[in-house]
């Protein structure tokens, strides 16, 4: 949450009051003096001090999801059934809602949170966030395919992907498999770079994202984040 939503749900006082305090250099955040009532905190996360005072409130919920094929990256939806109704209904928190999204038919690594605006900061292209998928195509990838993906990929309409890492683990005629990694996300990037080569996709799973891997998180199965994960996540706090 920001600052100043997390200043208002401690009780601290007015937005008068809370302004005046942080002018002040009243409000610390881990040992620092609070650099925007905007940033994002998390009091289960970090240490809130307010004229020397730590503050105590639940903090926001974290899970890192094995997103299964049909399911569509949403809060709801009429018709499939939701990232978020994967989480069972004790661990379901209010405002939960997934970090980015998968297509319905792709499989993989979803983070779901309640902490408003974090996915729009780890989204947001300063972050450069790492994305890997493991990828299935319906043909060959020859020698020349991490090159094709490392200079840039560009769709028939012109849109101009940024250069990204291919690597081939199996290759025949008719089928293969590799890793991609990028930093982009676009529309259905991944299945129309692949396009682009020549190959279709046949089966798509996202891997890892930023500090945060897969591992071997069954299908359908969450969990919450480990002590570094929640470190790393701090980093997109600023």
């Amino acid at each position: 949450m920001r600052l100043d939503k997390c200043m208002e749900a401690a009780q601290i006082g007015s937005r008068k009051q809370v302004k005046k305090l942080f002018k002040a250099q009243r409000i610390c955040i881990d040992g620092q003096v609070a650099t925007s009532l905007s940033q994002i905190v998390d009091p289960a996360l970090q240490e809130i001090v307010v004229q020397g005072k730590q503050i105590a409130l639940a903090g926001a919920s974290y899970f890192l999801l094995h997103k299964p094929a049909g399911v569509v990256s949403a809060v709801t939806d009429s018709q499939h059934q939701t990232v978020i109704d994967c989480i069972q209904p004790e661990d379901r928190a209010t405002g939960l809602y997934p970090v980015g999204r998968l297509d319905r038919d792709t499989e993989g690594l979803v983070l779901i949170t309640n902490n408003g605006p974090l996915g729009f900061r780890m989204l947001h292209p300063k972050h450069h966030v790492d994305k890997t998928y493991y990828v299935e195509v319906n043909g060959p990838l020859s020698q020349d395919a991490p090159t094709f993906f490392a200079s840039g990929v560009t769709f028939l309409d012109g849109t101009r992907c940024q250069p990204c890492q291919l690597t081939v683990d199996f290759s025949s005629l008719e089928h293969s498999r590799a890793t991609i990694k990028l930093a982009e996300g676009k529309f259905h990037q991944v299945k129309k770079m692949f396009l682009a080569y020549g190959v279709k996709v046949t089966y798509l799973r996202r891997i890892s994202f930023g500090g945060f891997a897969l591992g071997d998180l069954p299908l359908g199965q969450y969990r919450t984040l480990t002590q570094t994960e929640i470190q790393h996540l701090l980093t997109y706090f600023d």
